[in-house]
């Protein structure tokens, strides 16, 4: 079991990896193309339509701040309320499993809640503590 131990800073970045990769791919979409439509639906879900700034912003460059590590925790932390939001407004009405269902969205909320409760871990670019992650220094 211990040597399973081992492999959590591992883990770690394979969180951030997938959740940034994710986040970065739907942010370029909208960043880079399709922001106008992504503006228009927003507004269209009864919130401020400025708000497609922060959730694009949040994709696209959110992502790549994960994927290298920095301020993990804080990023982690918009796309968990991202995608509540995003569950709440779009997916719920779709149950959990259907077409259109919350089933993935909610994944990336555990990847996220993962991230903000353990951060980082020591792979990447990590800020003090809110970047997130254990240095190893005082570990057993």
């Amino acid at each position: 079991m211990n040597n399973l131990n081992r492999l959590q800073p591992f883990a770690l970045l394979v969180l951030r990896v997938v959740l940034g990769a994710i986040m970065i791919a739907h942010g370029y979409k909208k960043v880079f193309g399709g922001f106008h439509n992504h503006y228009q639906m927003v507004g269209s879900l009864g919130l401020p339509a400025w708000m497609a700034y922060l959730s694009a912003g949040t994709e696209f460059f959110g992502g790549i701040a994960i994927v290298l590590g920095l301020l993990t925790r804080c990023f982690s932390l918009a796309f968990l309320i991202e995608m509540a939001i995003v569950i709440w407004k779009i997916h719920f009405k779709n149950g959990f499993t259907g077409p259109g269902g919350y089933e993935f969205p909610l994944a990336l909320v555990s990847i996220a809640f993962a991230l903000i409760c353990f951060g980082g871990g020591p792979f990447g670019f990590n800020l003090g503590k809110l970047g997130g992650g254990r240095t190893g220094k005082g570990q057993k």
